[in-house]
């Protein structure tokens, strides 16, 4: 594990969380106009503009899936600091292309660049565990967590506002922000990654099938790999499912969907950026882990159950608590490899998460269309969310079982001290 001095350090983590920031408040200004455009480009048909639409996104999460091993075995063989910035650069150019893009097609390559330029998420997992202590990983895994809150809440709303003025101004302020950025990291941002550390690039291993083999190299990893991929297909529920059962359950305008988007985002930075420290400090790892996924399904499961809006409400302060959990399991992964194959364990993780992001939408939402629809023997609109539900608490049992001391294989995740990965 690589320990610059302190001040370092700092400035090191502070640049991260501004490079997430960066990257979800960019994603999120374009999510109000980035659906106008297509269907400017298709001539108003929404039937087409809504097919294109999920082509756009099926085309982004593939990206992640192929390209985020790509990035963190890549950034195991130059280092972190160049992959990042790289990265960042090619994101900042991707919005300017997509300001400019003349028609559809251009459009949706802006589209699949960014969903590769976006898989630096990977990248920047893996500096994190360079240059943290195992027993202070949650911790700043918790604040890219709190930067991810931030940008959801911002994001949307500044795109809005830009969008108002011309649907193309918000992919010109992404791109400035982005390219900004890369600027700034030139002069703090070191490396993190020393050479001798550094291992050659291999395809073989960059590739996704290649990526969860690595997953596979331990006992234990693979366990918690599982509950990792339950959980990012229980995340995908709420951006494909949410605003459509708020509509249809409970007869919510526009105002009082970003309304709530906005309590979740704000709740979100709150547990992530203040709670998780001392609740991992207190609880360590493992329970802090099972309490989170608790909370989560406990959370799901009023979504999925709430007779009125405000009760819907109150599931979100809960569910917010499920951003305890998350931290936990990337540390616990973490302890299980070597220092030489963090960015390829943090691509892995990316690309369980592009997986879940390519399956959950078709899965969700054609659970809430079947539980809707006319032929429906139990109307029950919340059942996506009673879905994702037994998907979390699915998820705490494995992650739980898999971590408890009699079926670990050398040190706990919870010892501090990671484990070479078998092979």
């Amino acid at each position: 594990m690589i320990t610059p001095v302190e001040p370092r350090r700092r400035a090191a983590l502070a640049f991260i969380f501004v490079t997430v920031l960066i990257d979800m408040l960019a994603f999120g200004m374009i999510i109000p106009v980035l659906p106008i455009l297509v269907q400017d480009f298709v001539g108003g048909n929404a039937s087409r503009a809504a097919a294109m639409y999920g082509l756009f996104g099926t085309a982004w999460a593939l990206m992640q899936l192929i390209f985020s091993p790509v990035q963190g075995s890549l950034s195991d063989h130059f280092g972190r600091r160049p992959v990042i910035l790289i990265s960042c650069a090619g994101l900042g150019l991707d919005f300017i292309l997509m300001a400019l893009a003349p028609n559809l097609w251009w459009l949706l390559v802006g589209r699949v660049i960014s969903g590769i330029t976006a898989a630096s998420f990977s990248t920047a997992g893996a500096y994190i565990a360079d240059i943290t202590p195992p027993e202070r990983r949650a911790a700043s895994f918790g604040l890219i967590g709190a930067a991810f809150g931030v940008g959801f809440v911002l994001g949307p709303a500044l795109g809005g506002l830009l969008g108002s003025i011309s649907p193309r101004l918000p992919f010109w302020a992404a791109a400035v922000m982005a390219l900004a950025n890369v600027c700034w990291g030139l002069f703090v941002l070191p490396e993190s990654l020393p050479e001798n550390l550094r291992v050659p690039f291999s395809w073989k291993s960059a590739n996704p099938l290649g990526a969860l083999k690595l997953l596979r190299s331990h006992p234990i990893l693979a366990g918690l790999a599982a509950s990792y991929l339950l959980l990012g297909l229980a995340h995908v529920v709420l951006p494909s499912t949410t605003v459509l059962y708020l509509h249809y359950r409970y007869g919510w305008d526009t105002r009082a969907v970003g309304l709530l988007l906005a309590g979740v985002g704000v709740s979100s930075l709150v547990v992530q950026g203040f709670l998780v420290k001392p609740m991992v400090r207190w609880l360590k790892e493992r329970r802090a882990m099972a309490v989170g996924l608790t909370f989560g399904a406990v959370g799901f499961a009023i979504y999925g159950l709430a007779p009125s809006g405000p009760i819907f409400w109150i599931g979100v302060p809960v569910m917010a608590l499920w951003g305890i959990a998350t931290p936990s399991l990337q540390t616990m992964m973490t302890r299980l490899v070597d220092a030489t194959e963090q960015g390829r364990l943090q691509g892995a993780l990316a690309s369980l998460t592009g997986l879940a992001s390519l399956i959950g939408p078709t899965v969700f939402t054609q659970t809430f269309s079947v539980f809707i629809g006319p032929h429906a023997d139990l109307r029950l609109p919340g059942a996506p969310f009673l879905l994702a539900a037994i998907l979390v608490f699915a998820s705490m049992l494995l992650a739980w079982r898999t971590t408890r001391p009699s079926r670990a294989h050398g040190p706990s995740p919870q010892s501090g001290k990671a484990p070479m990965a078998s092979t």
